[in-house]
């Protein structure tokens, strides 16, 4: 990068910075008051005390009093575990992993990764999920904050937002750490605290003390690192809060999205709703108050992946090769042609989880069924893949009947590598070429979406129907693109116009498969749901959306809205906000305009 490219990303990206910080980072709700007596002081910082209880989410927030950063981090941040003083709170554990394993939860990976500083934005050099040695934890870093406070006696002090990601699998628990620091490598204590996670089945606080070390040094790719992270935050859409919308449209009731009677408050991780290019925002709370960096919380995709990557990036990749979806399955995964039953099998029969091959056609059935531990809990491709072409026996003759399974996911991803591979050479890689370079960087879209959970072996497929982080703007800048006419980036459009209007149920000879009763469908990866009865709608309306695991969807409604929550509760009600966003903007495919909004609840 030219000096001139640097000098005018780091002015971006200190105007954006300004701009964004009461909005966008929201500090302010997570912010100390005026002249409070902080809990983390630095008294308690330069001690190795022990804390007895979590503390509010303030702490780790700048206060409204905080002056500019009087040193800037460019180094390691080293934290020993050997000095680790953790405590943990369960709240719930279905698989009993705090009883049985009780150290391994509450105490944290090794912590040695680089940081540089932009103004006062703290922002590490790795991004992403990081492998680890750790059994059931691996760490994702955010960018976080540097500020000065008059208690501090000249220190400079951090906060780093952060995630524990479970191990070969995609429950996410969010936190922050913060410490203090000089130039001179002077370093305080660490506190580290989680209060809140996207995880339906281990909801638990984790806090506590570690060493910890600054290790001032030039970071080579300083540049770089700025640069890329003033282009994730400009390209990010306008946020307001939800309670906004009843101001910029008269009559609305903001209140109606993520309502308590749809989904619980405490289950939820964020929401939102977009309209006319912003991003109207809630939730992002935990336990011990506001999360101070909401823009930056990661959160699971779950099956969303299974529409993003297996969806998006078959329909990106079919404008090049137009008979893709018809290629045969057994042509590509070897384990499935030994199996001897998916010969007339096609990309597009596995896209829309229509193999034939089942159990019980009874709607997640098969998913939940205890055999299928051994497909979740295999960490290497092999195992995974025999699993997933074997197990289940040919019942229906294939793109006949639908029938939710995530292994079909995981072949079609398989086959979708091996195909690439054939055209493009070796070490052509799927997801990095035809996702992360075709899709997620020309969008600029955080860097957490550059790596999916994968096998831990050599193969390292990754497991395509599941597995990826998003931020809360990825979700709405995604969804944006989705109810766009034509999706294009410079010009270009991005997918199959046949497949894409498919998907999104804008083809009413083909709305897709029947998927669980006779008011859904599946179609290339993503649902779509009648909701005419609830609208008053006179014909059938069909709005597409995205779903995963544990509570989290996607609404990409036909009146160019997007509305998401991303919970844990197992909640999939979305009709209150379905309707209100019919009365904002109306979507009836007949053109009718209802007198008034409708009640009640649905899915």
């Amino acid at each position: 990068m030219t000096k001139t490219a640097f000098t005018a990303a780091l002015a971006i990206l200190a105007c954006v910075v300004a701009a964004h910080a009461a909005a966008a980072s929201d500090p302010a709700p997570g912010a100390s008051a005026p002249h409070a007596a902080r809990t983390l002081s630095r008294e308690r910082l330069m001690t190795d005390g022990r804390l007895s209880e979590p503390v509010a989410m303030a702490e780790f927030a700048p206060p409204a009093t905080a002056a500019p950063p009087r040193h800037a981090f460019n180094g390691r941040l080293v934290l020993s575990r050997t000095a680790q003083r953790g405590d943990m709170r369960v709240l719930r554990d279905a698989y009993r992993t705090t009883i049985d394993t009780p150290d391994i939860v509450k105490h944290l990976p090794a912590f040695d990764f680089e940081f540089v500083t932009s103004g006062d934005t703290l922002i590490p050099v790795a991004r992403g999920p990081q492998r680890s040695r750790h059994p059931l934890w691996e760490y994702v870093l955010e960018p976080g904050r540097l500020w000065s406070e008059v208690a501090d006696d000249g220190m400079t002090r951090a906060a780093v937002p952060f995630a524990l990601m479970e191990r070969n699998a995609n429950c996410v628990h969010n936190g922050v750490l913060t410490f203090l620091f000089d130039d001179t490598g002077r370093t305080s204590n660490a506190v580290y605290e989680i209060a809140s996670e996207t995880c339906p089945y281990l909801e638990i606080d984790l806090w506590g003390v570690l060493a910890a070390r600054y290790r001032p040094q030039s970071v080579a790719a300083r540049d770089a690192v700025v640069a890329r992270y003033a282009r994730e935050v400009t390209a990010r859409l306008p946020t307001r809060p939800i309670s906004a919308l009843a101001h910029d449209f008269p009559g609305a009731r903001p209140e109606r999205f993520a309502n308590g009677a749809e989904v619980r408050a405490a289950d939820l991780s964020a929401f939102g709703f977009v309209i006319d290019g912003i991003h109207y925002t809630g939730g992002c709370d935990t336990r011990h108050g506001p999360y101070p960096y909401c823009d930056v919380l990661d959160m699971p995709s779950y099956s969303l992946a299974k529409s993003l990557v297996a969806g998006l990036g078959t329909m990106h990749l079919s404008r090049r090769f137009p008979q893709l979806l018809a290629e045969h399955i057994a042509d590509y995964v070897p384990d499935c042609r030994d199996a001897g039953h998916w010969q007339d099998v096609t990309f597009g029969n596995t896209l829309d989880m229509a193999t034939g091959h089942y159990d019980s056609p009874v709607y997640d059935e098969d998913e939940k069924s205890p055999a299928m531990l051994q497909f979740f809990i295999a960490e290497d491709h092999a195992a995974k893949i025999r699993f997933a072409c074997r197990h289940f026996p040919r019942r229906a003759p294939p793109g006949t009947r639908w029938v939710y399974h995530t292994i079909d996911t995981y072949i079609l991803g398989t086959a979708l590598s091996a195909f690439w591979r054939r055209h493009q050479g070796r070490d052509a890689n799927f997801y990095r070429d035809v996702l992360v370079r075709g899709l997620w960087e020309p969008l600029s879209l955080s860097p957490v979406l550059a790596t999916s959970r994968r096998t831990r072996d050599l193969a390292a497929q990754p497991f395509t129907g599941y597995g990826l982080l998003l931020h809360r703007d990825d979700i709405a800048r995604l969804g944006a693109l989705l109810v766009s006419p034509e999706p294009r980036i410079d010009g270009t459009p991005l997918f199959d116009a046949a497949q894409f209007a498919r998907a999104m149920q804008r083809n009413p000879l083909d709305r897709g498969l029947t998927a669980i009763d006779a008011r859904f469908r599946y179609a290339n990866g993503f649902w779509a749901h009648d909701v005419s009865p609830y609208i008053g709608c006179a014909q059938p309306t069909w709005v597409p959306y995205m779903a995963g695991f544990g509570g989290i969807t996607v609404l990409l409604i036909p009146n160019g809205t997007v509305y998401y929550y991303v919970s844990d509760g197992g909640a999939f009600q979305w009709r209150l906000a379905a309707e209100e966003a019919h009365r904002i903007r109306p979507y009836c495919s007949d053109g009718a305009v209802p007198a008034r909004a409708g009640a009640g609840a649905g899915r």
